[in-house]
Protein backbone atom coordinates (compact mmCIF):
# COMPACT_ATOMS: atom_id res chain seq x y z
CA UNK A 1 0.00 0.00 0.00
CA UNK A 2 1.77 3.51 -1.30
CA UNK A 3 1.81 6.45 1.75
CA UNK A 4 -1.27 8.47 0.23
CA UNK A 5 -3.68 4.84 0.71
CA UNK A 6 -2.38 4.87 3.90
CA UNK A 7 -2.33 8.05 5.32
CA UNK A 8 -6.18 7.81 3.46
CA UNK A 9 -6.87 5.03 5.62
CA UNK A 10 -5.56 6.42 8.49
CA UNK A 11 -7.80 9.14 8.32
CA UNK A 12 -10.64 7.62 7.24
CA UNK A 13 -10.44 5.57 10.99
CA UNK A 14 -9.60 8.93 13.03
CA UNK A 15 -11.32 11.84 11.82
CA UNK A 16 -13.29 10.64 8.55
CA UNK A 17 -11.99 11.61 4.71
CA UNK A 18 -13.67 14.88 5.07
CA UNK A 19 -11.55 16.38 7.29
CA UNK A 20 -8.35 14.55 5.40
CA UNK A 21 -6.99 16.72 3.07
CA UNK A 22 -4.88 14.89 0.34
CA UNK A 23 -4.94 11.96 1.98
CA UNK A 24 -7.94 11.03 0.58
CA UNK A 25 -7.12 11.65 -2.72
CA UNK A 26 -7.45 8.88 -5.47
CA UNK A 27 -4.28 6.73 -6.67
CA UNK A 28 -2.83 7.09 -9.66
CA UNK A 29 -4.63 6.66 -12.76
CA UNK A 30 -4.01 2.86 -14.30
CA UNK A 31 -2.47 1.88 -18.09
CA UNK A 32 0.36 2.90 -19.93
CA UNK A 33 2.05 6.56 -19.28
CA UNK A 34 0.04 9.51 -20.77
CA UNK A 35 0.59 12.78 -20.78
CA UNK A 36 -1.47 15.30 -21.31
CA UNK A 37 -1.56 19.25 -21.90
CA UNK A 38 0.86 21.81 -19.88
CA UNK A 39 2.64 22.07 -16.89
CA UNK A 40 0.43 24.87 -16.25
CA UNK A 41 -2.92 22.95 -17.27
CA UNK A 42 -3.25 19.14 -17.83
CA UNK A 43 -2.78 15.03 -16.24
CA UNK A 44 -1.24 11.98 -16.02
CA UNK A 45 -2.10 8.96 -16.20
CA UNK A 46 0.38 6.20 -14.91
CA UNK A 47 2.13 8.38 -12.24
CA UNK A 48 4.79 6.62 -9.57
CA UNK A 49 5.72 7.69 -6.60
CA UNK A 50 9.07 8.94 -4.98
CA UNK A 51 10.07 6.71 -2.29
CA UNK A 52 10.23 8.54 1.32
CA UNK A 53 13.60 8.09 1.63
CA UNK A 54 16.94 6.73 -0.53
CA UNK A 55 20.06 7.38 -1.59
CA UNK A 56 20.69 10.77 -0.85
CA UNK A 57 17.32 12.75 -0.39
CA UNK A 58 14.39 12.53 1.66
CA UNK A 59 11.00 13.75 1.23
CA UNK A 60 9.37 16.38 3.65
CA UNK A 61 6.23 17.81 4.41
CA UNK A 62 4.72 14.59 3.23
CA UNK A 63 1.33 14.67 4.81
CA UNK A 64 0.47 17.97 3.22
CA UNK A 65 2.64 17.90 -0.17
CA UNK A 66 2.40 15.52 -3.37
CA UNK A 67 5.16 13.45 -4.76
CA UNK A 68 3.61 11.83 -8.09
CA UNK A 69 5.85 11.96 -11.39
CA UNK A 70 6.22 10.58 -14.43
CA UNK A 71 8.58 7.46 -13.69
CA UNK A 72 11.38 9.09 -16.11
CA UNK A 73 11.14 12.25 -13.28
CA UNK A 74 11.10 10.08 -10.17
CA UNK A 75 14.33 8.26 -11.54
CA UNK A 76 15.78 11.53 -12.62
CA UNK A 77 15.00 12.62 -8.79
CA UNK A 78 16.76 9.86 -7.48
CA UNK A 79 20.04 10.26 -9.90
CA UNK A 80 20.10 13.56 -8.29
CA UNK A 81 20.19 12.30 -4.80
CA UNK A 82 22.81 10.02 -5.73
CA UNK A 83 24.92 12.51 -7.83
CA UNK A 84 24.69 15.09 -4.82
CA UNK A 85 25.88 12.35 -2.46
CA UNK A 86 28.82 11.50 -4.26
CA UNK A 87 29.80 14.95 -4.88
CA UNK A 88 29.56 15.45 -1.35
CA UNK A 89 26.49 17.30 -0.39
CA UNK A 90 24.18 16.17 2.21
CA UNK A 91 20.70 14.71 1.69
CA UNK A 92 18.41 16.63 -0.61
CA UNK A 93 15.30 17.58 0.93
CA UNK A 94 12.30 16.89 -1.94
CA UNK A 95 9.44 18.38 -1.75
CA UNK A 96 5.97 18.89 -4.44
CA UNK A 97 6.03 17.09 -8.00
CA UNK A 98 2.20 16.30 -8.92
CA UNK A 99 -0.88 14.65 -7.98
CA UNK A 100 -1.45 11.76 -8.26
CA UNK A 101 -3.27 12.67 -11.76
CA UNK A 102 -1.67 15.49 -12.12
CA UNK A 103 -3.84 18.90 -12.25
CA UNK A 104 -3.79 21.75 -10.43
CA UNK A 105 -2.34 21.96 -6.91
CA UNK A 106 -3.53 24.81 -4.88
CA UNK A 107 -0.62 27.80 -4.19
CA UNK A 108 1.06 26.41 -7.60
CA UNK A 109 0.57 27.57 -11.25
CA UNK A 110 2.43 24.39 -12.52
CA UNK A 111 3.14 21.05 -11.35
CA UNK A 112 0.57 19.18 -13.45
CA UNK A 113 2.23 16.55 -15.51
CA UNK A 114 4.41 14.90 -13.03
CA UNK A 115 7.39 16.46 -15.12
CA UNK A 116 8.11 19.07 -12.36
CA UNK A 117 9.40 18.81 -8.49
CA UNK A 118 10.41 21.44 -5.55
CA UNK A 119 14.21 20.61 -3.95
CA UNK A 120 14.59 22.83 -0.67
CA UNK A 121 18.30 24.57 -1.04
CA UNK A 122 19.23 23.39 2.37
CA UNK A 123 22.98 22.11 2.12
CA UNK A 124 23.42 21.54 5.87
CA UNK A 125 24.31 18.01 7.51
CA UNK A 126 21.48 16.60 8.21
CA UNK A 127 20.70 13.11 9.78
CA UNK A 128 18.20 11.06 8.31
CA UNK A 129 14.53 11.97 9.93
CA UNK A 130 11.39 10.08 10.46
CA UNK A 131 8.48 10.96 8.07
CA UNK A 132 7.29 12.74 11.73
CA UNK A 133 10.31 14.64 12.08
CA UNK A 134 10.47 16.27 8.58
CA UNK A 135 6.30 17.20 8.97
CA UNK A 136 7.14 20.70 9.85
CA UNK A 137 10.63 21.26 8.50
CA UNK A 138 11.16 25.04 6.96
CA UNK A 139 14.27 25.13 5.31
CA UNK A 140 15.54 28.80 5.29
CA UNK A 141 15.86 31.72 2.39
CA UNK A 142 19.27 31.75 0.97
CA UNK A 143 18.36 35.37 -0.34
CA UNK A 144 18.51 38.82 1.67
CA UNK A 145 15.27 40.34 3.13
CA UNK A 146 15.51 42.68 0.53
CA UNK A 147 15.64 40.46 -3.06
CA UNK A 148 18.39 42.18 -4.18
CA UNK A 149 21.38 39.17 -3.35
CA UNK A 150 22.06 36.24 -1.51
CA UNK A 151 22.62 36.57 2.29
CA UNK A 152 26.00 35.86 2.46
CA UNK A 153 25.90 34.42 6.02
CA UNK A 154 23.68 31.45 4.64
CA UNK A 155 24.74 31.06 0.86
CA UNK A 156 27.51 28.34 -0.05
CA UNK A 157 29.46 27.16 -2.73
CA UNK A 158 27.62 24.25 -2.54
CA UNK A 159 24.45 25.98 -3.27
CA UNK A 160 26.41 26.65 -6.37
CA UNK A 161 27.20 23.05 -6.75
CA UNK A 162 23.63 21.82 -5.92
CA UNK A 163 21.87 23.58 -8.89
CA UNK A 164 24.74 22.86 -11.31
CA UNK A 165 24.38 19.12 -10.81
CA UNK A 166 20.27 19.80 -11.38
CA UNK A 167 21.29 21.83 -14.77
CA UNK A 168 23.38 19.54 -16.00
CA UNK A 169 20.87 16.11 -15.22
CA UNK A 170 19.01 14.52 -18.81
CA UNK A 171 15.82 16.33 -20.41
CA UNK A 172 16.14 19.16 -17.98
CA UNK A 173 14.04 21.70 -19.43
CA UNK A 174 14.76 24.66 -17.09
CA UNK A 175 15.36 25.54 -13.49
CA UNK A 176 13.63 28.49 -11.45
CA UNK A 177 15.48 30.46 -8.89
CA UNK A 178 15.13 33.66 -7.30
CA UNK A 179 16.59 36.04 -9.07
CA UNK A 180 19.41 36.83 -6.79
CA UNK A 181 20.06 33.23 -6.78
CA UNK A 182 20.55 34.07 -10.46
CA UNK A 183 22.17 36.48 -10.08
CA UNK A 184 25.02 35.09 -7.49
CA UNK A 185 25.45 32.48 -9.96
CA UNK A 186 26.08 34.68 -13.00
CA UNK A 187 29.00 36.90 -11.11
CA UNK A 188 30.50 33.51 -9.56
CA UNK A 189 30.68 30.84 -11.93
CA UNK A 190 34.09 30.35 -13.85
CA UNK A 191 34.64 27.95 -16.32
CA UNK A 192 32.14 26.21 -18.02
CA UNK A 193 29.36 28.39 -18.09
CA UNK A 194 26.73 26.60 -20.32
CA UNK A 195 24.51 25.29 -16.96
CA UNK A 196 23.48 28.48 -16.79
CA UNK A 197 21.42 28.58 -19.42
CA UNK A 198 18.64 26.69 -18.23
CA UNK A 199 19.08 28.53 -14.72
CA UNK A 200 15.81 31.41 -14.67
CA UNK A 201 14.74 33.93 -12.62
CA UNK A 202 11.38 33.87 -10.77
CA UNK A 203 9.48 35.20 -8.54
CA UNK A 204 9.62 33.93 -4.94
CA UNK A 205 12.34 30.35 -5.06
CA UNK A 206 14.43 31.91 -2.31
CA UNK A 207 14.61 28.65 -0.14
CA UNK A 208 13.61 26.22 -2.94
CA UNK A 209 14.17 25.50 -6.13
CA UNK A 210 12.36 24.61 -9.00
CA UNK A 211 13.17 21.68 -11.50
CA UNK A 212 11.21 21.45 -15.02
CA UNK A 213 11.73 18.55 -16.86
CA UNK A 214 10.89 18.02 -20.77
CA UNK A 215 7.85 16.49 -22.55
CA UNK A 216 8.87 12.91 -23.15
CA UNK A 217 9.20 12.12 -26.46
CA UNK A 218 6.92 9.60 -26.69
CA UNK A 219 4.17 11.81 -25.00
CA UNK A 220 2.22 13.64 -27.99
CA UNK A 221 -0.14 14.87 -26.13
CA UNK A 222 2.00 16.58 -24.17
CA UNK A 223 2.96 20.25 -24.55
CA UNK A 224 6.39 21.78 -24.56
CA UNK A 225 6.69 24.85 -23.65
CA UNK A 226 8.68 27.59 -25.46
CA UNK A 227 12.59 27.67 -25.51
CA UNK A 228 14.74 29.19 -23.47
CA UNK A 229 15.98 32.21 -25.17
CA UNK A 230 19.49 31.90 -26.51
CA UNK A 231 22.75 32.83 -23.95
CA UNK A 232 22.90 32.40 -20.38
CA UNK A 233 20.72 35.11 -19.23
CA UNK A 234 23.41 37.54 -17.78
CA UNK A 235 22.42 40.37 -19.27
CA UNK A 236 19.78 43.18 -19.24
CA UNK A 237 17.25 40.93 -18.84
CA UNK A 238 18.34 39.84 -15.22
CA UNK A 239 18.11 43.27 -14.14
CA UNK A 240 14.74 43.84 -15.03
CA UNK A 241 13.44 41.63 -11.82
CA UNK A 242 15.44 44.05 -9.41
CA UNK A 243 14.03 47.37 -11.00
CA UNK A 244 10.67 46.11 -10.37
CA UNK A 245 11.80 45.94 -6.57
CA UNK A 246 11.29 49.64 -6.44
CA UNK A 247 8.29 50.13 -7.97
CA UNK A 248 5.12 50.36 -5.71
CA UNK A 249 3.43 47.16 -4.96
CA UNK A 250 0.47 46.05 -7.15
CA UNK A 251 -2.85 45.58 -5.84
CA UNK A 252 -4.36 41.97 -4.98
CA UNK A 253 -5.63 40.50 -8.72
CA UNK A 254 -8.90 39.34 -7.92
CA UNK A 255 -9.18 35.46 -7.96
CA UNK A 256 -9.55 33.49 -11.41
CA UNK A 257 -11.44 30.14 -11.97
CA UNK A 258 -8.86 28.22 -13.36
CA UNK A 259 -9.63 27.37 -16.67
CA UNK A 260 -10.74 23.47 -17.29
CA UNK A 261 -8.50 20.40 -18.29
CA UNK A 262 -8.06 18.78 -21.47
CA UNK A 263 -10.95 16.92 -22.43
CA UNK A 264 -8.78 13.84 -22.33
CA UNK A 265 -7.75 14.81 -19.21
CA UNK A 266 -11.75 13.74 -18.01
CA UNK A 267 -11.02 10.05 -18.36
CA UNK A 268 -7.99 9.87 -16.17
CA UNK A 269 -9.62 11.73 -13.36
CA UNK A 270 -12.23 9.39 -13.33
CA UNK A 271 -10.93 6.24 -13.74
CA UNK A 272 -10.23 3.42 -10.52
CA UNK A 273 -7.34 3.51 -9.03
CA UNK A 274 -4.59 1.48 -10.32
CA UNK A 275 -2.23 -0.48 -7.27
CA UNK A 276 0.59 1.81 -5.59
CA UNK A 277 4.61 1.72 -7.75
CA UNK A 278 7.58 2.95 -6.75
Amino acid sequence: MGRLSTFALACALVAGFAACGRAAEPGPAPGPIRVIGSNGLGCIAGAVELPAEGPGFQEIRSRRSVFWGHPRTIALLELLGQRARMAGLPDLYMNDISMPRGGPIPGHAGHELGLEADIWLDVNPKPVLTLEQRENLDPPSVVRPDGRAVDPAIWTEDHAKLLRLAAMLPDVDRIFVNPAIKQELCQTTTGDRSWLHRIRPWWGHAAHFHIRFRCPVDQPECVQGAPIPPGDGCDATLQWWFDQLALPPKPPSPPRKPPPLPAACRAIMDAPSAPARH
